[in-house]
């Protein structure tokens, strides 16, 4: 597994348009994505306006990116939460849910979203994913959704004739 972040994606547009969906629950690790995914898309394209939902807990995402979804007007919506594994099955259940639900949205609405609702063993992981800018994952899922809503564009642009 590379530790790197992917290199900034190029860009085809001065403005996009981003909606964060973000868990309340483990906030410390929650808010360092919402703040580094922020940070990196107004670095890449400083006038892209980004709206921001939070939602109790990572199970309660799905729900809310299927409303944004379905609502349209977006490039792309980031869904980010942090997970961390207790002495149960609970936290296993509640990741695969978001990843399947996730994964049925963005197809069925045609719309990419990039799930980055981390599952973790501890406290250390989340702290090296969502804190530190080495491997931080709310700066990958900001690289993404550029690049994804540039490709998106690209498609759509050759299918009109």
């Amino acid at each position: 597994m590379s530790t790197a972040l992917p290199t900034r994606p190029r860009t085809l547009a001065t403005r996009r348009t981003f909606v964060i969906v973000a868990s309340t629950y483990n906030p410390k690790y929650v808010q360092g994505l919402v703040d580094h995914a922020t940070k990196e898309i107004h670095t890449i394209l400083p006038n892209s306006p980004i709206t921001l939902h939070q939602v109790p807990g990572a199970f309660e995402i799905p729900v809310a990116v299927q409303e944004i979804a379905r609502r349209g007007g977006m490039d792309a919506i980031i869904a980010l939460g942090v997970i961390i594994e207790g002495e149960t099955d609970h936290a296993g259940h509640i990741a695969s849910a978001v990843t399947h639900a996730l994964l049925d949205l963005s197809l069925k609405y045609r719309i990419p979203i990039i799930h980055e609702v981390l599952s973790v063993k501890n406290e250390e992981q989340a702290s090296a994913r969502c804190l530190d800018g080495k491997i931080n994952r709310g700066t990958e899922a900001a690289r993404a959704a550029l690049s994804i809503s540039n490709l998106m564009v690209e498609i759509r642009d050759k299918s009109t004739p």
